[in-house]
């Protein structure tokens, strides 16, 4: 019922030419995702996200910027406090050691969260078809 929020193999920041500078869980003055507490069986306490949430800006030593949401709906149990060490995971094992964040979604919004999520065949139908109508940049 959790979901580990993690970056694409096709996302921007992901890209060969490109090296991950830093990672900041400080969304705005009032907020940072580090400030998350959660406590007990239940996870009180945890941030509550919503779909278009900010959880991180990345930042790329070519200076771009990139925002990574929530894109779910739920409350925050953990961010990945080892990318901040070394961001260099986020590219190295994106969907292991490089996760950004843990979210436990509502419950009884879960089915519908997990009914909603692409398999790896239609994810990657997605992109070629992307890929054929765009440009023949990878995504």
């Amino acid at each position: 019922r959790i979901c580990v929020i993690t970056l694409a193999a096709c996302h921007p920041a992901l890209q060969k030419e490109r090296r991950i500078q830093n990672i900041d869980y400080q969304i705005s003055a009032g907020c940072s995702r580090l400030q998350n507490k959660v406590s007990g069986k239940s996870k009180r306490g945890g941030q509550f996200l919503t779909e278009f949430a900010p959880l991180c800006k990345i930042t790329c030593s070519d200076g771009l910027e990139f925002t990574v949401y929530s894109c779910i709906r739920g409350r925050l149990l953990e961010v990945n406090e080892e990318i901040l060490k070394n961001p260099g995971l986020l590219q190295e094992k994106p969907s292991t050691e490089g996760y950004i964040a843990v979210v436990l979604p509502k419950f009884e919004e879960s089915k519908s969260v997990t009914q909603g999520l692409l398999t790896q065949a239609e994810y990657d139908d997605i992109l070629s078809q992307r890929r054929r109508i765009s440009s023949p940049e990878p995504c």
